[in-house]
C-alpha cells in the first residue's frame, strides 16, 4: 500500500518527534501540531489520510478536538492516542466515530500496526465507494436496453417511483429482467447506498426460507447454534427484492403480510420485535388475480404488494430492441472470452428477429454467450447460433395456413395451436412446450389464459358442477 499523509497532534515535544521519526522511517509524510487550532489551521489547509491525537491538549479538553475533527471531515481517520488513567475519553471519542486508540507510553510496533490498519480502511473504503459507484452506473435507468414504447413506459414509471417508499409489484415472464428493474428502483432512490438483498421465493424449501427471511435466534431449532439476522434485517434501511412472491406458501405470506403492516420482525425463536426500514420489490411469473381465486395467494397480501405496478414485456412484444440488445451482449461476452467478433450477419440477426424467445431476454444472452464461444470469424453467423433457433422455419411454412382477406384473430390462432399441440402430446405439457418452443412455465400461464383442458377433464368437471347443483 503506498504510505499517506498524516496529522500527528501532541503537546508533548519529545513525544511528537518520535512518532514523527517513526513514522517517516516508513516513508509516510508527517505533519505536527502541539495544539488544537494549529491542527485545525493545518486541517483546514491540507489533506490528511491518518489524525493521531492526544485527547489533552492546551486549548482543548476532552473529545472537543475529535468532534471538530469530524466537523471537518466526517470520514477521517482518527486513531486517538490516551494514557491509562483516561481510556473512558478514548471510548467516548470511538462512539463519536475514531477507528482505534493506543495507550502511552507508545510502543513503535503497536503505533504501526494502528496506522497500517487506519490505511487499510481507507483502502477498503475508497475500493467500496468505486464499486458502488460501478454499480449506480450499471443500473442507472439510462443503462437499461429498452427503446420500444411499452419499456420506455416502464421507464418513466420507474423515475416517478424510485424516491417513493411505497412497495411495488413487477409482473412478467420469467427472463425478461425483473430483478435488473428491481436493482434499477433501488439505485435511482435515495437508499442507493444502503444494501440491496434479493432472494428467490421459489428457490428455497419452505423450511427454509423463513429463517432467510426473519432470522432466528440460538437454540430456535436443532442446528440453530448462534443467531443470525435474516434479510429483512440486512436490508435495513435499504431495498428486500422478492422475486417469485407467488410461490410463498400461505403460512409465509401471512408473516410477510404483517411485517409489511406493522414494521417489525421477530425472529424464528425470539420474544422482542425488531423495527425496520425496508422498502419490499416483488416480482412473479404468475397472475396472482388468479391464484387468489384459487385460494392460493392472500388478496389482503396482494394489495399491500400491489401499491405500484409495472408489467414487464416479454422480449417477443419488443422484438425492436433485440439488436441493440444483441450487439451489448456480443461486446460483453468477446471481452470476457478475449475475442475480437465484430458484429452479427444479416442472416443471422434475421433468425433471432424471427425466434419467438420464450426465455426472453435470458434466453438471447445464452445465446448469444454461445454464439461467442463457438464463432470462429470475426462475425456471428447462421452455424454459431443454438440448433432451435437457426433451424427456424418461417413462421408459414409447413402449417398450411393462409390469411384469409378478413384477417385473423392470433389469440385464436394460439389457442388452437396450443390445444392441437396438446393432443398430439397426448396432454403432457413437458412434451407439448417442446413442440411449441416454449418452457414448461410459459406453456402452463397459457393454458391457464385460454382456459385449455383436457376434454375428458372438462367434462368430468362440468358433471361434478351438476351433480352439486342438483
Amino acid at each position: 500500500m503506498k504510505p499517506g499523509n498524516i496529522l500527528v497532534i501532541d503537546d508533548e515535544r519529545s513525544q511528537r518527534e518520535i512518532m514523527a521519526l517513526i513514522l517517516r522511517s516508513e516513508k509516510y509524510e508527517v505533519d505536527l501540531a502541539s495544539t488544537a487550532k494549529e491542527a485545525i489551521g493545518k486541517f483546514q489547509t491540507g489533506e490528511y489520510d491518518v489524525v493521531l491525537t492526544d485527547l489533552k491538549l492546551p486549548d482543548t479538553e476532552g473529545i472537543g478536538i475529535v468532534q471538530k475533527i469530524f466537523q471537518l471531515n466526517p470520514l477521517a481517520s482518527l486513531i486517538i492516542m490516551t494514557a491509562h488513567g483516561s481510556i473512558d475519553s478514548a471510548v467516548e471519542a470511538m462512539k463519536l466515530g475514531a477507528l482505534d486508540y493506543i495507550t502511552k507510553p507508545l510502543e513503535r510496533e503497536e503505533l504501526l500496526i494502528a496506522v497500517k490498519r487506519a490505511f487499510e480502511k481507507i483502502s477498503l473504503v475508497k475500493e467500496n465507494n468505486r464499486l458502488r459507484q460501478q454499480l449506480q452506473e450499471k443500473f442507472h435507468i439510462n443503462n437499461i436496453i429498452g427503446n420500444h414504447p411499452r419499456m420506455q413506459e416502464v421507464f418513466e414509471v420507474v423515475k416517478k417511483i424510485s424516491n417513493s417508499t411505497a412497495t411495488v409489484l413487477i409482473n412478467g415472464e420469467s427472463g425478461t429482467g425483473k430483478e435488473l428493474l428491481a436493482r434499477a428502483i433501488h439505485f435511482n432512490s435515495a437508499r442507493k447506498n444502503k444494501p440491496f438483498q434479493a432472494i428467490n421465493c421459489a428457490a428455497i424449501p419452505d423450511t427454509l426460507i423463513e429463517s432467510e427471511l426473519f432470522g432466528y435466534e440460538k437454540g430456535a431449532f436443532t442446528g440453530a447454534i448462534g443467531r443470525r439476522i435474516g434479510l429483512f434485517e440486512a436490508a435495513d434501511g435499504g431495498t428486500l427484492f422478492l422475486d417469485e412472491v407467488g410461490d410463498l406458501s400461505l403460512h409465509l405470506q401471512g408473516k410477510l403480510l404483517r411485517t409489511l403492516q406493522e414494521r417489525q420482525i421477530r425472529r424464528i425463536g425470539g420474544s422482542e420485535e425488531t423495527a425496520i426500514d425496508v422498502r419490499v420489490i416483488a416480482a412473479t411469473n404468475k397472475r396472482l388475480d388468479q391464484e387468489i381465486k384459487k385460494d392460493q395467494f392472500r388478496e389482503d397480501l396482494y394489495y399491500r404488494l400491489n401499491v405500484i405496478s409495472i408489467q414487464m414485456p416479454p422480449l417477443r412484444e419488443r422484438s425492436t430492441d433485440i439488436p441493440e440488445l444483441v450487439h451489448h451482449f456480443i461486446q460483453i461476452y468477446s471481452q470476457k472470452t478475449n475475442k475480437q467478433i465484430q458484429g452479427i450477419s444479416r442472416e443471422a440477426m434475421r433468425k433471432l428477429l424471427e425466434y419467438s424467445w420464450p426465455g426472453n431476454v435470458r434466453q438471447l444472452e445464452s445465446s448469444i454467450e454461445r454464439a461467442v464461444l463457438l464463432c470462429e470469424q470475426d462475425v456471428i453467423g447462421i452455424a454459431d447460433l443454438p440448433p432451435e433457433i437457426c433451424r427456424l422455419p418461417s413462421p408459414m411454412t409447413g402449417l398450411g395456413l393462409e390469411l384469409p382477406a378478413d384477417g385473423i384473430s392470433l389469440e385464436e390462432l394460439e389457442r388452437e395451436l396450443i390445444f392441437k399441440a396438446m393432443e398430439q402430446s397426448d396432454w403432457i405439457i413437458m412434451k407439448a412446450a417442446k413442440l411449441l418452443g416454449l418452457t414448461y412455465k410459459t406453456l402452463q400461464y397459457r393454458l391457464e389464459k385460454h382456459g385449455i383442458k383436457k376434454p375428458g377433464v372438462l367434462a368430468a368437471n362440468e358433471a361434478d358442477k351438476t351433480s352439486e347443483k342438483v
